[in-house]
Parts: C-alpha cells; structure tokens; sequence
C-alpha cells in the first residue's frame, strides 16, 4: 500500500481565453481487488477575472483538509528511553527553566536511566515502573522525592506521545507509592530571631536579611529586584522576575501566580533607601543587590554567610526559606487570615498556605478552643439549680 503523505497541494491558471484558477493533490483509492492506486485529482475554483490567488487557495483548502484527516502515520516504535532522552535534550531540555532542567536531569542519571534506560518505551508499563518504584522506596527515598521522580518520566512520556513515539501506558494513580514518613515542621526564623541577626549583620546584608524577613519572597526573587521593581510613591514592590542560583542569569519566576506585586513597610522602605543611597552599584540590570564586580550576589555565599552569623549567634541552624516560612507564620500568629498570607506568599491555591502552614493555624485553633472550654467551664461553675430540684434521683447511682 502506498504511503499516503501529508498533502499541500498546487494552484495553477488553466486555460487560455477563459483562464480559470485550479488546485492539484493526489489521493489513494481503494480499487475492487483491494488494491490501492495514487490518482490525481483536478478542481475548478473559479475564473480568474473573479477569484484572486486567496479566494482559490480558500476555497481548495477544505478538500485538502479531507485528504488530509485520512492520513494518520503509524507511531515510531522500538526506541529504548535512553535514546529518546538524547532527542529529548537536543530539542526540549533546553527550552526548559535551568532549575527545573538541573532536576530532570539529576533524576536521569541518578535514577531512571541506570534502571530503565535499556528498554524500549513501548515495554516501560505500569507492571515495570512499579517495580522501580519499589526499589527507590527500599533505598530510603521518601515519598515526595519519589513523586517527583516519576513527575519527570511522565512529563518524558508525554513529550514522546506528542512527537508520535509508541509508549507504553501507566499512570500515578496504578502505581503504589511509599507511605509518607512522619513530616518534620519546617524550620522558621521567629520575629526575635531574624531581629537578633538583622541588628548582628553588617550592611548590605542586613538589608538583605530584612528584606526576606520582612516580605517572605523566595531567595532568587530578593536578589533579582531591580530598581525599577520599586515604588517608593505606592509603597509596593514588583516580583517579576528571579535569579537562578547556579548561572545567576535572570529567569523567570517560579510561577505565574509568583509574578506579583507585594507591600512595601515602612520599615523595609527606609532600608532599601539608605542601601541604594550608600551601597548601589551601577550594573547593566540594574539590580539593587550586588557584589563588587557588578555581577548578582551569590546566594550559595549568602547561605555560607547566614550560616556562620546563626553560629555566632547561637541561634538554630536554618536555610534561606526559614525566612518564608517565619514571615508566614509571623503573618498567621498574628491574626492575618490565610487568604491573606496566600497573596503575600503568592501561593497558586490558599490549601498551599494551609497545607504548608497549618501547624501555625492549629495553634490559633487550640487557643480558641480553650477559650472556648474556659466560657462554658465558667458557666458551669456559676450555674445556680432551683433549690426544688432533684436531678440525681431521677438517674441510677453508678458504683
């Protein structure tokens, strides 16, 4: 059987005294010994007097569209997913944020490729990766780090299906997954403590250290503010962009729902204005925070730096998101709700703010409900019984 191709088609003039514009395909008929024959197919569209090129390439696209919806090329088959990952990081990888491609990888080499990098994608099935969730789950891996594991063979999956590549069918929900070990609560830098290491640290650092206690924003983002992301008139700062820690080029935020405008305390504006009135640095981005060479701080020698100030201080250990996660929880301690929180935090879904903080929001709640106990305790005590009331007799003595 030939093999049907993807048909473009030709327009052409026909005729002489009355030229007439035409379209030319071809098409596969079925012939009674069921055998196929390629025949060419002729179509008037009109004089060209009357129809332009436009008009006649309108009017011939909707039996191209016909001979095109029969033409359905087989899947490529018999590709192991090693060989596919090539294809996969010549053309797709590289389009991909740094941070999230550095992850894919990581789980590449260290994971899916020395275990399934040998089969076929068409063999790789439910059956298959189940099996090699089992023995990531009998390393030690945690739950989470499993998920995000086969997050990226899925997101792999996917791109082969979409250029046509015969995969092998599984999904997470068939796959049984690790049961969740015991969370620990996330580190938080309390509003004492990032007071104590504000006033300990020297500037521009202490800026710095105020700026993520103060806003919560994530470490890439504070270090990516330039200054036209401040506006001093409307008290407001504009996320709108990051800094990848490894090539400390400007990328994107982490989301959409990342790129987002945040308040501006007075606290923080009068810093901000002392750093860049004594500490900018011209540079071509025009960032706010930079070293001595004009290029954007390292966030891996900003981590060292906090390390040994915590050490100095004698304060508990904690990375650069125990900013986030103590503005948050500061913000819910004090009564903010978690709608609220969620905008500052540019959470995508305020369940993330809950889920993520919801130790903090269960104190609020143990609280209320002691007052609450406490009220009907009180009542209880200050209750009075009409003196002609005789409620025990009516019940049997429990011995």
């Amino acid at each position: 059987m030939p093999r049907r191709r993807f048909q473009k088609g030709r327009l052409t003039v026909r005729g002489v005294r009355n030229p007439q514009r035409v379209g030319l395909y071809r098409e596969d008929v079925l012939l009674p010994d069921g055998t196929v024959r390629r025949v060419r197919r002729t179509v008037k569209l009109g004089p060209v007097r009357t129809v332009s090129e436009r008009q006649a390439r309108a009017r011939f696209q909707p039996y191209l569209d016909r001979v095109n919806s029969l033409v359905k090329m087989p899947p490529k088959a018999g590709i192991t997913l090693e060989d596919f990952v090539a294809e996969w990081r010549m053309h797709k990888a590289n389009n991909m944020k740094p941070s999230t491609r550095r992850t894919a990888e990581s789980h590449l080499k260290a994971h899916l490729l020395p275990k399934l990098g040998a089969f076929t994608l068409t063999s790789i099935e439910t059956k298959h990766v189940q099996t090699f969730v089992t023995g990531l789950s009998a390393k030690g891996l945690a739950r989470k780090t499993i998920e995000n594991i086969l997050m990226t063979l899925s997101t792999i999956f996917q791109t082969a299906r979409d250029w046509r590549y015969a995969v092998g069918e599984w999904s997470f929900s068939a796959v049984s997954l690790p049961q969740d070990s015991v969370k620990k609560e996330p580190r938080s830098f309390t509003a004492e403590e990032a007071g104590l290491i504000i006033k300990a640290a020297d500037e521009p650092y202490a800026t710095i250290w105020a700026m993520y206690a103060m806003l919560g924003i994530r470490s890439g983002e504070g270090l990516a503010l330039t200054l036209d992301a401040l506006d001093f008139d409307r008290k407001v700062i504009h996320i709108r962009q990051s800094l990848d820690e490894d090539t400390r080029k400007i990328i994107s935020t982490k989301t959409k729902s990342s790129a987002n405008t945040v308040p501006m305390p007075l606290a923080l504006e009068n810093r901000l204005r002392g750093h860049i009135s004594c500490h900018y640095r011209d540079n071509p981005d025009r960032l706010i925070f930079t070293n001595q060479t004009g290029r954007p701080y390292s966030a891996n020698k900003l981590r060292a730096r906090l390390h040994v100030l915590l050490k100095k201080l004698g304060i508990p250990d904690g990375s650069f998101h125990a900013w986030r996660h103590g503005a948050t929880s500061e913000l819910l301690e004090n009564g903010a709700a978690p709608t609220v929180v969620q905008r500052q935090m540019r959470h995508s879904d305020a369940r993330i703010t809950l889920g993520v903080y919801g130790h903090v929001v269960g104190d609020a709640q143990r609280r209320a409900v002691e007052q609450h106990a406490e009220r009907i305790e009180q009542h209880a005590r200050e209750a009075q019984l009409e003196p002609s009331a005789d409620i025990g007799a009516e019940f049997p003595v429990i011995v």
